[in-house]
């Protein structure tokens, strides 16, 4: 198949502003698809409210448009009742780590089989500009309009505390490695994270004077680093992009299926 058999292009053009990153997300994440070769009847994407979360409505998957913060919730549900699919949640910072949060962090102590897609544009950029958990100390935002007090989240350190074992980072520049990741994030037994930090000119850029999406994807350029060169050692200011956690742990739905062997006494 190719990319194109994997889209509802029926539904383009797409509604994202101008230079915004999530189409890219979209792009990548259909050759990682395309790559593995899986068939459109064996993915569910799940998605909840937000920019990011309308990915799901331009691919040609099994689809749910869930409410915000909770689209974890309804893939667990999913992928509890056929572990045989692909379940994929692309969600926004605020939907994940916000509402969602307390859904991430059991999904991934749990380490359930879903791939979590984070677009990490530093703000709610549909709903209004609000900061979000991801948005950073003195970045400005609806309900920060004198800078936000509150220090961010980092994606990678949290999603490594709470149990996920695969953990990544790119960003919507680096579009080759960011499709290669997500494919690894897929094919990975367990709960993936991939964080992509993901450029909003219409909201954080011009709020934060971060300039225009080619500036935004420039910063993204300079100021990051692949995490095995030797520039990740040597400046510890920029923002390391790779594959951080990749290990093997007991899977939920293999747990609980063997669980309810043991309980019945199957073999």
């Amino acid at each position: 198949m190719s990319v194109r058999d994997y889209l509802r292009e029926r539904f383009f053009p797409h509604m994202w502003c101008p230079g915004c990153g999530h189409g890219t997300v979209l792009n990548a994440l259909l050759r990682a698809v395309e790559k593995l070769g899986l068939d459109k009847s064996e993915i569910v994407m799940v998605s909840g409210i937000g920019c990011s979360a309308r990915i799901s409505g331009y691919v040609d998957f099994h689809t749910m448009h869930t409410i915000h913060g909770r689209a974890l919730a309804f893939a667990t549900g999913i992928k509890m009742s056929r572990p045989e699919l692909s379940v994929l949640v692309p969600m926004g910072d605020g939907d994940a780590l916000a509402i969602g949060g307390n859904h991430f962090l059991h999904a991934a102590r749990r380490n359930i089989d879903l791939t979590a897609i984070i677009m990490n544009n530093r703000i709610y950029g549909m709903t209004g500009g609000q900061f979000s958990p991801l948005t950073g100390y003195g970045c400005f935002g609806t309900t920060a309009p004198y800078g936000s007090v509150d220090h961010s989240f980092d994606l990678v350190e949290l999603s490594t505390s709470a149990g996920a074992s695969f953990v990544a980072r790119s960003t919507t520049y680096h579009v080759i490695e960011l499709a290669g990741i997500i494919e690894k994030a897929i094919a990975h037994r367990g709960f993936s994270v991939v964080e992509v930090m993901s450029q909003c000119p219409t909201n954080f850029g011009r709020r934060n004077q971060a300039g225009s999406a080619v500036e935004m994807l420039e910063t993204y350029r300079k100021q990051t680093v692949p995490l095995d060169s030797e520039a990740a050692q040597t400046s510890p200011e920029k923002i390391r992009r790779g594959v951080f956690v990749e290990k093997k742990r007991p899977e939920y739905t293999e747990a609980y299926e063997e669980m309810i062997r043991s309980a019945t006494g199957e073999s």
